[in-house]
């Protein structure tokens, strides 16, 4: 892996002087208090990705989605007129959640004509307008028009659904998402549809796992076991530098070399990954349909030898292209404060042979074994954390993602209990 120079005018956490460089603080991921705050400043006042429209393929598709880091339920269903559209989950008569399959705490998902509620069987059409009342003449002066489903502010970007829970938000989400993120927006998302996924409840703060992935310095230490002892000697004896870091706004992103097992020697390489041509780097060999360059906003530091393109999308988002043609997002939904459900999906051009989908599966399980081994050291960290009166950490320069995460958190926390905010 070659190394490369930082800017030369500084380091990265010098580039960006509002971040400082001295030791950052950590309280923020093992205070009660300070999360629920994070609940009323953060979750409920900005842009949350729910979900793609391919989960959405007809008129009357649904899926609902848990977060409770907002205390609700919300039903995203493509309406009648092909709209895609956003409600809570809450059902006008006696607040009963109207939408649920088995068990009422599980997503579920379906195509539906309308909503009908479990509990005393209000309607409610695709538009989330009240259809129906039962027993309706009892009811005193009711007017179904008064009674529609809550609406959540929706849009879509690049086929990622978002919602906003603000009924006015403050910023449209191209104009929140900004000119770093929507520069990728021409890679064929809309074509990489074969999902793989996994969900972990992760006894952590979001924060903390989000910490591991926006960082590439302990990838030599932590994940040694993933590639062969010939493989580490060679390529991450010196540790392992990125090649360029940016911030814009409240987002964050990074380049890395990557690797590129197609080129290693064979013993190097795991025999597994040789016989499938695909594993902890995706499949080797791209989709007909996609050349790398294309893709201007992978390489905003204009590095032509680009393998992996990370964007973290405040706050709990992240999309991360790779360079054969393949993506992986993931997202981080807090539950308490040293707690969250941690998700993570890969999408790939649907196959077209068995030896296909095999090298894509191979992927998927060799990556949730990597993920898995951040999940377990990460709640090491929330077990300690604030021990021996310890919360004030420093951090490298390699970092300046995590210490940036933390600034914003702080900041939106601290703009929020501002008077009149």
């Amino acid at each position: 892996m070659a190394r490369h120079p930082k800017p030369a005018e500084g380091s990265w956490t010098e580039h960006y002087p509002g971040l400082g460089t001295g030791p950052v603080s950590y309280a923020d991921s093992i205070s009660p208090a300070f999360f629920e705050l994070e609940r009323e400043a953060i979750f409920k006042r900005t842009w949350l990705q729910v979900g793609r429209v391919e989960q959405l393929p007809r008129h009357g598709s649904y899926f609902t989605r848990e977060i409770a880091v907002a205390h609700t339920s919300v039903i995203v269903v493509r309406d009648a007129e092909d709209r895609v559209r956003a409600f809570h989950n809450i059902c006008r008569h006696r607040g009963n959640k109207l939408v649920w399959s088995d068990f009422p705490g599980q997503e579920t998902s379906g195509t539906a004509r309308q909503f009908t509620c479990k509990y005393h069987g209000w309607r409610y059409g695709l538009d989330g307008a009240c259809t129906f009342v039962q027993q309706e003449g009892e009811f005193f002066n009711l007017d179904k028009a008064d009674y529609g489903l809550v609406e959540v502010s929706c849009d879509i970007w690049a086929g990622f659904i978002f919602i906003n829970f603000e009924s006015r938000p403050r910023q449209a989400l191209r104009d929140f998402l900004g000119p770093m993120v929507t520069a990728i927006e021409d890679f064929p998302f809309d074509r990489l549809t074969q999902r793989y996924g996994f969900r972990s409840s992760v006894s952590a703060n979001w924060k903390l796992m989000t910490d591991a992935l926006q960082e590439q310095y302990h990838a030599p230490i932590v994940h040694a076991n993933q590639r062969s002892e010939s493989f580490e000697e060679h390529n991450f004896a010196g540790g392992f530098e990125a090649p360029h870091y940016q911030i814009d706004g409240p987002h964050r992103m990074f380049n890395s070399a990557g690797i590129r097992p197609w080129e290693l020697p064979e013993d190097q390489i795991k025999p597994s990954e040789q016989l499938l041509r695909g594993g902890l780097f995706g499949p080797w060999d791209p989709p007909e349909f996609y050349e790398s360059t294309q893709v201007k906003g992978m390489r905003p530091g204009g590095h032509e030898r680009v393998g992996v393109a990370l964007f973290e999308i405040w706050p709990n988002f992240a999309i991360q292209l790779w360079e054969r043609g393949w993506y992986h997002t993931y997202q981080h939904w807090p539950t308490s404060y040293d707690r969250h459900i941690f998700e993570w999906n890969m999408y790939f051009a649907p196959p077209r042979t068995a030896a296909e989908a095999v090298a894509q599966e191979m992927t998927a399980v060799s990556l949730k074994e990597f993920a898995l081994q951040d999940d377990s050291l990460i709640e090491s960290i929330q077990l300690t954390l604030g021990s021996a009166g310890l919360t004030d950490f420093p951090l490298g320069d390699q970092e300046i993602l995590c210490r940036h995460l933390h600034k914003t958190a702080q900041d939106w926390v601290a703009d929020f209990q501002e008077p009149g905010s």
